[in-house]
C-alpha cells in the first residue's frame, strides 16, 4: 500500500466551456471561442472539427447528476470555473477603475472601489452568477473540497473577437491579451467574482494554462487555437499582459477572501536526444520554460525585466501535466521531436516504445516526477496536480495511466516535496477545443445524444484509490504501464 498523507485532495477539474453546453439554456455564445468554433472557414479548412459545446456533456443542468457520482466515486476536491463572458455578456469597460502605471506604461495596480463593483453587479448577469452558486454550495453542501479556477481561455467577444482579427489585424478589432486593456477588465471581473464569493472557495485560481493562450494562439497556429495569428511579438505581448493580469487579479481576490490564490500552468518535461543541444536545454529552462511562474515568485523574468509589483503573488501553484517533449533546436528556437511527447500517431507507439494516448499522446509519468522535483527545487511552493488524464475512448490505458502517474507524486511527496493533491481530467468526457467530442478524457463515458453517464472500468479503479487515500496493493501492478513485447518502434 503506498499511502498519501492525511486531507490529500483526491479529484478530478473542468472548466466551463468544455463542459457546461448540452442542453437548451446551457449554451453561451458571447466568447471568442464560441465564433471561433463556429466559424465557417475554420470548419471548412479543418482548423476545428465541425463539433459545436452547446451539443455538450450538459453540467449547467445536470451538475448533481455528476456531484452524485463524484461522491460515489469517493472523490473528495473538484476544481470548477467560471465563464467570464457568461457572467459579462457585455462591456465592463465603462466602469472606471482607478489604474496606476510605472514610467514604462506597466500597470502595476487597478483599483475597483466599492461604486465600482455596484456598477459591475448592475452590468452582471446576476441569473447566471446565482446559477453558478447553486452549483458550487451543491458540492460544498456535501462536504467536498472546491477549487475555484476564473479564467480557462475563452474570453467575453466584446474584448477579443479572433474572426476580426485574422481578417482585418489586432490594430482594428477587440485584439484580446495583446491589448493591456484587458487586464483592467481581467482584474474587474476577479474583484466582481470575489466580492460576490468571498470565502466560499476553499482555493482561487486565476487562470489555467496561460501559456497555452500565447503560444497556441500566436506560435503554434496550426492548433486551431483563436486567433491563429501568427507573430512572435503579439505571443510575448499577450505573455506579458496575462502575467500582469494574474497579479492584479492576485491582489483584487485577496481584498475579499482569505483563501490562498494561486495560478494553473501546464509542464511538459523537456529532454534531448542528442547532448549537443544541452546548454540550449538548460538555457530553455531557466528562460521559456520557467518564465511566467519566475515573473509572478520573483518579480523577475525574460518576460517582464524586474518589477516588484508582480514579486510573490502566488500562494500555491497548480501543474498541469499530460507527457514529455523531446526537444531539438534550430537557431535557437526549440522545436518538439515527432514521434514522443504530444508529436506520436494516435493509437500508435512513440520510437522509445511507449503506447500513445488517442490524441497521439506518449505515455511518460516518470516526466511528471522530474517536473514536481524541479519545480520544488526552484519554488519550494506547494503544489496540486490540477490536470492529469488519457485520451482513451476504451479505456485500455487509463487505469495504469492514473496509477503510474500518482506513483510519481508518491515518491515525490516521500522525499518531502509539498504536494496537497490529484485532479484528474477529468470526470466525464468533454469538448475537447478544436478537437471537438472526438478525445475521450473521463472516467465517466458521455452519451452526447442522451446525455446518459456511463462508467467506465477507470472510475472503479478510480475510487478503489479515492477510498484508500493511496494505492492499494491489489493495483500495484498498474504502476507499469506495458508495451507489447518487441515493441521498439512506431508503427
Amino acid at each position: 500500500m503506498y499511502s498519501f498523507p492525511k486531507n490529500f485532495m483526491i479529484g478530478y477539474s473542468a472548466s466551463g466551456f468544455q463542459f457546461e453546453g448540452g442542453l437548451p439554456g446551457g449554451e453561451n455564445p458571447n466568447s471568442d471561442w464560441w465564433v471561433w468554433v463556429h466559424d465557417p472557414e475554420n470548419i471548412a479548412s479543418g482548423l476545428v472539427s465541425g463539433d459545436f459545446p452547446e451539443d455538450g456533456p450538459g453540467y449547467w443542468h445536470l451538475y448533481k447528476t455528476d456531484h452524485d457520482i463524484a461522491e460515489r466515486l469517493g472523490i473528495n476536491t473538484v476544481r470548477l470555473g467560471i465563464e467570464w463572458s457568461r457572467i459579462f455578456p457585455e462591456p465592463t469597460l465603462g466602469v472606471r477603475a482607478t489604474v496606476d502605471r510605472d514610467e514604462e506604461g506597466n500597470i502595476v495596480s487597478v483599483d475597483i472601489d466599492q461604486g465600482d463593483l455596484e456598477k459591475l453587479d448592475r452590468l452582471a448577469n446576476r441569473s447566471a452568477m446565482e446559477h453558478y452558486i447553486a452549483i458550487f454550495n451543491d458540492w460544498i453542501d456535501r462536504g467536498g473540497k472546491l477549487i475555484l479556477n476564473l479564467y480557462h481561455w475563452p474570453m467575453p467577444l466584446w474584448l477579443h473577437n479572433p474572426i476580426a482579427v485574422r481578417r482585418r489585424g489586432p490594430d482594428r478589432a477587440p485584439a484580446g491579451w495583446i491589448d493591456d486593456k484587458a487586464v483592467v477588465e481581467f482584474t474587474k471581473y476577479t474583484a466582481y467574482i470575489a466580492w460576490r464569493l468571498g470565502d466560499l472557495p476553499d482555493m482561487w485560481s486565476t487562470m489555467n494554462e496561460p501559456n497555452a493562450v500565447y503560444l497556441l494562439g500566436y506560435i503554434y497556429i496550426k492548433s486551431g487555437f483563436p486567433p491563429g495569428y501568427l507573430s512572435v511579438e503579439h505571443s510575448l505581448k499577450a505573455a506579458k499582459n496575462l502575467v500582469q493580469a494574474h497579479a492584479r487579479g492576485y491582489d483584487a481576490i485577496k481584498r475579499f477572501s482569505r483563501k490562498p490564490v494561486g495560478i494553473i500552468y501546464v509542464y511538459s518535461w523537456p529532454e534531448i536526444l542528442n547532448d549537443r543541444y544541452r546548454d540550449r536545454l538548460n538555457e530553455y529552462r531557466e528562460t521559456i520554460y520557467h518564465a511566467f511562474i519566475d515573473s509572478i515568485k520573483f518579480g523577475r523574468s525574460s518576460i517582464v525585466g524586474e518589477r516588484d509589483d508582480l514579486k510573490d503573488r502566488l500562494d500555491w501553484l497548480g501543474v498541469n501535466y499530460y507527457t514529455r517533449a523531446i526537444l531539438e533546436f534550430s537557431r535557437d528556437v526549440p522545436r518538439q521531436v515527432p514521434g514522443y511527447g504530444h508529436v506520436c500517431g494516435e493509437n500508435k507507439y512513440s520510437l522509445a516504445g511507449r503506447p500513445c494516448s488517442d490524441f497521439g499522446w506518449e505515455i511518460y509519468p516518470e516526466g511528471l516526477y522530474m517536473v514536481i522535483k524541479d519545480l520544488w527545487r526552484r519554488y519550494g511552493i506547494k503544489m496540486i496536480l490540477t490536470e492529469n488524464g488519457v485520451s482513451d475512448r476504451h479505456d485500455r490505458y487509463r487505469p495504469s495511466f492514473i496509477v503510474s502517474h500518482l506513483y510519481m507524486l508518491y515518491r515525490a511527496m516521500k522525499e518531502n516535496i509539498d504536494i496537497q493533491g490529484y485532479l484528474h481530467w477529468s470526470l466525464t468526457d468533454n469538448y475537447e477545443w478544436a478537437q471537438g467530442f472526438k478525445q475521450r478524457f473521463g472516467l465517466v463515458e458521455v452519451d452526447y445524444g442522451s446525455k446518459k453517464r456511463r462508467l467506465r472500468p477507470s472510475a472503479l479503479i478510480y475510487r478503489e484509490i479515492a477510498s484508500s487515500n493511496g494505492i492499494p496493493e491489489e493495483l500495484e501492478h498498474l504502476i507499469q504501464i506495458h508495451s507489447p513485447p518487441n515493441r521498439l518502434e512506431a508503427e
